[in-house]
């Protein structure tokens, strides 16, 4: 459209969201889970990591399991996504290999017939831990502040106002329509990391909170499927719909 750093400014603007998103996402569950004296169902088995009390023990096994479901996923998300592009509908291919990821893991157990050993769930574990820090390491390290000196003054008070939109909103709205329970508290920290940041945030802010204060089950198959799946189709749609009219 014209626009003069369009790329670099949206650029650090998304960094910096996820610096912030990652920020407030912790504190925000860990204020609500003390206030309302919240409590985990006791579950000791996280979706994503270990509690920090905890100690396992991974095999070569678990390791090369994760790594097969994670290749399918990549190959499957592939040809949805060409499916999805062939249809008019362009979407980023993480989202597709989200879509695979979820197909391939509520329906694998009618292929192996055998339930997935614990060491295999460590696997993923392991590999996720991993993926996510070098994500948000990487994305944070290719930042380039000092080429954006005559916009971050606007950078800086859009952001403020977002930062405190967004606590606002999760404290108010999101955890009182979730439940009002542990759940809700762990949904909170990953809705204040998708607000500002993307849905690795997200899943780093509920993986902090879930590995001090326990499981949270329904916070691991909610925030991923409408954060990763969900917002960006309606943010393709919003985003080309604003460009037409425009």
């Amino acid at each position: 459209m014209g626009l003069d750093s369009a790329a670099e400014v949206g650029l650090a603007s998304n960094t910096l969201g996820l610096i912030f998103a990652c920020l407030i996402g912790g504190p925000i569950a860990n204020y609500l889970i003390k206030k309302h004296r919240l409590h985990s169902k006791g579950d000791t088995q996280l979706d994503i990591g270990i509690c920090h009390d905890q100690t396992v023990k991974l095999d070569h096994f678990g390791y090369l399991y994760a790594w097969l479901m994670l290749n399918l996923s990549l190959i499957l998300g592939y040809f949805i996504d060409v499916g999805l592009s062939k249809m008019g509908l362009e979407l980023p291919m993480f989202v597709a290999c989200l879509v695979a990821g979820i197909f391939i893991g509520n329906f694998k157990l009618l292929v192996l017939k055998k339930k997935v050993s614990e060491n295999a769930q460590l696997g993923q574990t392991l590999i996720s831990d991993i993926c996510l820090g070098m994500f948000l390491t990487m994305a944070l390290m290719g930042l380039q502040l000092w080429q954006l000196q005559s916009t971050m003054l606007f950078i800086g008070t859009v952001m403020l106002f977002q930062v405190v939109a967004s606590i606002l909103f999760t404290l108010f709205v999101v955890f009182r329509f979730m439940g009002k329970d542990y759940e809700s508290a762990v949904i909170s920290s990953g809705f204040g990391g998708i607000t500002l940041g993307s849905t690795a945030t997200a899943i780093v802010n509920m993986t902090a909170v879930t590995q001090q204060y326990g499981a949270a089950h329904k916070a691991f198959i909610i925030v991923p499927l409408v954060c990763g799946f969900f917002i960006d189709i309606a943010n393709a749609l919003i985003i080309n719909t604003f460009l037409q009219v425009l």
